[in-house]
């Protein structure tokens, strides 16, 4: 981003707009998806990035990251993978919620916790393949789930009613699961502090 400050004639001190901000977002969120940055370093920098002031303060934070030629990286991929067989994985604790989302488990959980993640879209279209295991949803006012393009073959999906909010996120689950169960509502008690795993 430093670079391309540069390119564009424009300054550091020049102040940053919410879409500067969203777009330093997502080469931090798809950097952490390939690796280059822990969770922490995630965390931190999502916090500086969601709070900073000018174009100055978001280039340092991506300046060691890859930033292809005319786009972000969310703009050239757009999508986060989460892959995995016999595991568990799961989102939560401010994570930032993509465009797009593919997930390929087998004999496993995914859990995907919306009630303090970081919202800079208005929809998630999840590409799913989900066998013998389960999908849980943790929803919160505003966060409407769509599974009307879902196959589900010998499988169970429990929703509850979302409660009556604007609409701030559509999640659109499309795919198949087989032998498994998807999970929709909202978090129990404490249920999003017991694990900090991701």
């Amino acid at each position: 981003m430093a670079a391309e400050i540069v390119r564009t004639g424009g300054s550091p001190e020049v102040r940053a707009s919410h879409a500067d901000r969203d777009r330093a977002v997502d080469v931090l969120r798809v950097a952490a998806g390939d690796g280059r940055l822990t969770l922490e370093e995630l965390d931190e920098r999502l916090e500086a990035a969601l709070s900073a002031r000018t174009m100055g303060e978001l280039a340092v934070l991506t300046e060691d990251l890859p930033v292809p030629v005319g786009g972000t990286p969310a703009e050239a991929d757009g999508v986060v993978r989460i892959r995995q067989e016999g595991a568990s994985t799961r989102r939560g604790d401010g994570w930032v919620v993509p465009r797009r989302l593919e997930i390929r488990s087998a004999w496993g959980e995914v859990t995907l916790d919306f009630t303090d993640a970081v919202i800079t879209h208005d929809t998630l279209d999840i590409d799913l393949d989900l066998r013998a295991g389960s999908l849980k949803l943790l929803t919160r006012p505003g966060v409407v789930v769509d599974t009307d393009g879902l196959v589900m073959n010998y499988s169970a999906l429990k929703a509850r009613r979302p409660a009556d909010a604007p609409v701030r996120l559509r999640v659109r689950i499309t795919g198949e699961v087989t032998y498994g169960q998807l999970v929709v509502r909202s978090p129990r008690r404490g249920f999003g502090r017991r694990s900090a795993t991701a």
